[in-house]
């Protein structure tokens, strides 16, 4: 996960921006004379307003970040003003789990709203927040989305130079069908039952079980993927509890370093979150055991407690998943394979486009597309392809097939980069080739009744001279190469083991 690719160095720059934005939220919170819990709280909005607004446009984050507000400040309010009334605060923090979910059936916008509204009232449970301090909470978290905004707007707009990639939205459906309503039933399940296991555990420190089960149900689409998210979860509390007795409690709240760490802890969180939720939650684990030692209230026992409230949570989320209007992981995994095979015909119908002359096609936005199914891909058989997953054979037929879409990607982006070569010649076996591409794509997709054996796509024999001469060629061989392979892990006769996990 250190070393994996990271293209223009964009986790790079979102993870050092993201230290940038948070140490000024904070900075400004204490030069305004804010109390620490509200210098917490800016530095946590700051935090959410970086990680959680990923619109396709700049523009649209802009609307995004000043809409942030409008999602936070109620439940800022109602958290602060139930804090002492718990049965009306845990029955209002179920509801806003419920309408946060919910949100996501909106894109991206709802998706980054419902969460900041979830964190504002888990942001007041962890800081213990009393209504006295909500006009202070309330500056602070408007100083903190300035500060955000500045940074990453103004400051150090990176999406101006790249674009940022729509992110693939799943498909609507309807009523019950839709799988965000589903997943907002069973995240609320899963809360409620965590909220009162881990209340039965602590009275003050309970939050933790609701904050897992929730935060489990972000990006997951299918049981499979929500149950080894809970796993990857609980693997990275425990390590950054390790990393917590080693090196938080020993601080003991001393301001400076915590305060270095804590910016560490921020970086790890933007450089990770990409590539391993495990590393991810050993950097959140990390930050809260140092922000519990500047509250004066780490010890060991704490730490443990957050563990017993995070497996809370894992368990009763993995429950939720199965037992409530449950997702399963076929259906999920043929519709993001079929996405990214859809989108690797559409890159090559307009790289053929843009090779014969045409002005206005453009295979680029299709390629960054691909990029986004493909981790779509990798997170929906992320259950198949785990480590402790028992089936062998599925195992080995899913990792195939994401080594085999990967290297689709290379071909594509290949071809996409030929394209944009303005003495690039195009001919007529650029044409055939496509077309060829085209037509092993459909084959993949086409029903098992509806496939005729002698019909599917063949390896393509091809000239290694003539193809080296011809880039946008052998790009283009190399595509129908990996279609004609992927034929095997897709079609064999048991290809509804593959994606029946």
């Amino acid at each position: 996960m250190f070393v994996a690719p990271d293209p223009g160095r964009a986790r790079l720059r979102n993870a050092s921006r993201a230290v940038i934005g948070v140490a000024l939220a904070v900075a400004v919170a204490e030069l305004c004379g804010l109390s620490l819990v509200a210098s917490i709280t800016g530095g946590l909005a700051a935090l959410l307003a970086l990680f959680t607004v990923t619109d396709s446009t700049v523009r649209a984050q802009r609307v995004t970040t000043l809409l942030l507000p409008a999602a936070g400040f109620p439940v800022l309010a109602l958290a602060t003003t139930l804090h002492g009334v718990p049965l009306a605060r845990d029955a209002v923090f179920v509801a806003v789990v419920f309408a946060g979910v919910y949100a996501r059936r909106w894109g991206v916008r709802g998706h980054a709203l419902g969460i900041f509204a979830f964190m504002n009232f888990f942001i007041t449970q962890f800081l213990h927040a009393r209504p006295a301090q909500l006009p202070e909470l309330y500056a602070a978290v408007g100083l903190a989305l300035l500060s955000a905004g500045a940074v990453r707007f103004v400051l150090w707009p990176i999406e101006r130079r790249v674009p940022p990639a729509a992110v693939p939205p799943a498909p609507p459906g309807t009523g019950l069908a839709r799988p965000t309503t589903r997943q907002a039933f069973q995240a609320t399940a899963a809360c409620a039952v965590a909220l009162g296991i881990g209340q039965s555990l602590s009275e003050d420190r309970w939050y933790w079980a609701v904050g897992t089960a929730w935060w489990i149900f972000v990006n997951t689409a299918s049981r499979g993927e929500t149950l080894v998210r809970g796993f990857r979860r609980v693997l990275g509390t425990v390590f950054g509890i390790g990393a917590g007795l080693l090196i938080a409690i020993p601080l003991n709240g001393a301001p400076a370093p915590t305060a270095v760490l804590v910016a560490l802890c921020v970086f790890g969180i933007f450089y990770t979150a990409a590539v391993s939720y495990s590393w991810m939650m050993l950097a959140v684990t990390v930050m809260a055991g140092l922000l519990y030692g500047l509250l004066g209230v780490l010890d060991p026992g704490l730490l443990v407690l957050r563990l017993e409230q995070t497996a809370v949570g894992a368990v009763c989320a993995g429950l939720a998943v199965i037992l409530v209007l449950p997702v399963t992981t076929h259906a999920t995994n043929d519709m993001w394979i079929q996405r990214a095979l859809r989108c690797v015909r559409t890159c090559t119908a307009e790289a053929a486009a843009r090779l014969a002359g045409s002005p206005v096609a453009d295979p680029a936005p299709h390629a960054a597309e691909l990029e986004l199914f493909l981790g779509r891909v990798r997170l929906s058989l992320a259950p198949l392809v785990h480590p402790l997953s028992p089936y062998r054979g599925r195992k080995a037929r899913a990792r195939r097939v994401l080594a085999l879409l990967d290297e689709c990607a290379v071909e594509v982006r290949g071809l996409v980069s030929v394209a944009a070569d303005p003495d690039a010649s195009h001919d007529a076996r650029l044409a055939a080739a496509c077309w060829r591409v085209e037509a092993a794509v459909e084959a993949l997709l086409a029903p098992e009744a509806e496939r005729d054996t002698e019909h599917r796509p063949a390896a393509p024999s091809v000239n290694p001279a003539r193809a080296a001469a011809e880039p946008a060629l052998a790009h283009l061989h190399g595509l129908e190469r990996l279609l004609a392979q992927l034929d095997g892990p897709l079609r064999s006769a048991s290809r509804s083991s593959l994606v029946g996990a």
